[in-house]
Protein backbone atom coordinates (compact mmCIF):
# COMPACT_ATOMS: atom_id res chain seq x y z
CA UNK A 1 0.00 0.00 0.00
CA UNK A 2 2.57 2.55 -1.16
CA UNK A 3 1.68 6.13 -0.30
CA UNK A 4 -0.80 5.11 2.39
CA UNK A 5 0.30 5.83 5.97
CA UNK A 6 0.17 2.76 8.22
CA UNK A 7 -0.37 4.78 11.40
CA UNK A 8 -2.51 7.90 11.74
CA UNK A 9 -2.67 9.60 15.15
CA UNK A 10 -6.28 10.53 15.83
CA UNK A 11 -7.19 13.38 18.16
CA UNK A 12 -10.40 14.93 19.47
CA UNK A 13 -10.61 18.69 20.07
CA UNK A 14 -13.15 20.93 21.78
CA UNK A 15 -12.39 23.43 19.00
CA UNK A 16 -11.39 21.31 16.01
CA UNK A 17 -11.51 24.28 13.63
CA UNK A 18 -8.91 26.14 15.72
CA UNK A 19 -6.76 22.98 15.77
CA UNK A 20 -6.96 22.73 11.97
CA UNK A 21 -5.90 26.38 11.65
CA UNK A 22 -2.89 25.85 13.95
CA UNK A 23 -1.81 22.62 12.27
CA UNK A 24 -2.05 24.08 8.76
CA UNK A 25 -0.86 27.64 9.35
CA UNK A 26 1.78 27.18 12.08
CA UNK A 27 2.93 23.61 11.49
CA UNK A 28 2.55 23.30 7.71
CA UNK A 29 0.05 20.44 7.47
CA UNK A 30 -2.09 20.25 4.32
CA UNK A 31 -5.83 19.93 4.67
CA UNK A 32 -6.91 16.78 2.83
CA UNK A 33 -10.53 16.52 3.97
CA UNK A 34 -12.89 18.14 6.46
CA UNK A 35 -16.40 16.83 7.01
CA UNK A 36 -18.75 18.91 9.13
CA UNK A 37 -22.04 18.02 10.75
CA UNK A 38 -25.19 20.11 10.32
CA UNK A 39 -24.20 22.12 13.40
CA UNK A 40 -20.80 22.99 11.91
CA UNK A 41 -18.84 20.66 14.19
CA UNK A 42 -15.93 18.86 12.55
CA UNK A 43 -17.03 15.24 12.35
CA UNK A 44 -13.78 14.08 10.71
CA UNK A 45 -10.73 15.80 9.27
CA UNK A 46 -7.58 14.50 7.62
CA UNK A 47 -4.41 16.60 7.56
CA UNK A 48 -1.25 15.44 5.81
CA UNK A 49 2.43 16.17 6.39
CA UNK A 50 4.93 14.45 4.14
CA UNK A 51 3.79 10.83 3.83
CA UNK A 52 1.99 10.91 7.19
CA UNK A 53 -1.44 11.96 8.27
CA UNK A 54 -3.31 12.97 11.41
CA UNK A 55 -7.05 12.61 11.75
CA UNK A 56 -9.14 14.72 14.11
CA UNK A 57 -12.65 15.72 14.99
CA UNK A 58 -14.76 17.70 17.42
CA UNK A 59 -15.37 16.36 20.89
CA UNK A 60 -19.01 15.99 21.77
CA UNK A 61 -19.96 14.51 18.40
CA UNK A 62 -21.33 11.41 20.06
CA UNK A 63 -19.46 8.96 17.85
CA UNK A 64 -17.80 5.82 19.18
CA UNK A 65 -14.28 7.33 19.08
CA UNK A 66 -15.47 10.52 20.76
CA UNK A 67 -17.06 8.43 23.55
CA UNK A 68 -13.91 6.32 23.94
CA UNK A 69 -11.78 9.48 24.24
CA UNK A 70 -13.91 11.10 26.95
CA UNK A 71 -11.68 12.04 29.86
CA UNK A 72 -8.50 11.19 27.97
CA UNK A 73 -5.53 13.46 28.56
CA UNK A 74 -3.39 15.21 25.98
CA UNK A 75 -1.42 13.20 23.44
CA UNK A 76 2.04 13.58 21.97
CA UNK A 77 2.80 13.35 18.25
CA UNK A 78 6.24 13.34 16.58
CA UNK A 79 6.61 14.68 13.03
CA UNK A 80 9.76 14.35 10.90
CA UNK A 81 10.74 17.65 9.26
CA UNK A 82 13.72 18.47 7.05
CA UNK A 83 14.52 21.98 8.35
CA UNK A 84 13.74 22.20 12.06
CA UNK A 85 14.78 25.84 12.37
CA UNK A 86 12.61 27.03 9.48
CA UNK A 87 9.69 24.96 10.77
CA UNK A 88 10.17 26.44 14.25
CA UNK A 89 10.26 30.00 12.86
CA UNK A 90 6.95 29.40 11.06
CA UNK A 91 5.37 28.05 14.25
CA UNK A 92 6.57 31.06 16.26
CA UNK A 93 5.30 33.48 13.59
CA UNK A 94 1.84 31.94 13.94
CA UNK A 95 1.83 32.12 17.74
CA UNK A 96 2.42 28.46 18.61
CA UNK A 97 3.36 27.83 22.25
CA UNK A 98 6.95 26.60 22.14
CA UNK A 99 7.95 24.16 24.90
CA UNK A 100 11.51 23.50 23.74
CA UNK A 101 13.54 25.60 21.30
CA UNK A 102 15.37 23.76 18.48
CA UNK A 103 17.94 21.58 20.22
CA UNK A 104 20.61 19.19 18.96
CA UNK A 105 20.07 15.80 20.62
CA UNK A 106 22.73 13.27 21.67
CA UNK A 107 21.29 10.73 19.21
CA UNK A 108 21.87 13.06 16.24
CA UNK A 109 18.45 14.62 15.78
CA UNK A 110 17.55 18.30 15.98
CA UNK A 111 14.14 18.76 17.60
CA UNK A 112 11.74 21.29 19.05
CA UNK A 113 8.43 20.92 20.89
CA UNK A 114 5.20 22.93 20.84
CA UNK A 115 1.82 22.61 22.53
CA UNK A 116 -1.48 23.13 20.74
CA UNK A 117 -4.38 25.04 22.25
CA UNK A 118 -5.79 21.94 23.94
CA UNK A 119 -2.62 20.58 25.52
CA UNK A 120 -1.35 18.10 22.93
CA UNK A 121 2.43 18.15 22.55
CA UNK A 122 3.81 18.24 19.01
CA UNK A 123 7.49 17.36 18.52
CA UNK A 124 9.20 18.18 15.24
CA UNK A 125 12.65 16.89 14.36
CA UNK A 126 15.07 15.33 11.96
CA UNK A 127 15.09 11.87 13.56
CA UNK A 128 13.42 9.54 11.07
CA UNK A 129 12.89 6.02 12.45
CA UNK A 130 13.11 3.24 9.88
CA UNK A 131 10.67 0.34 9.70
Amino acid sequence: MAGVPSICPTLVYRDAKAAIRLLTEAFGFSQVAVYEGEDGAVMHAELAYGNGMVMLGSSGSGGAFDKAMQGAGPSGVYVVVEDVDAHHRRAVEHGAEILMEPTDQDYGSRDYMARDGEGNVWSFGTYAPQV
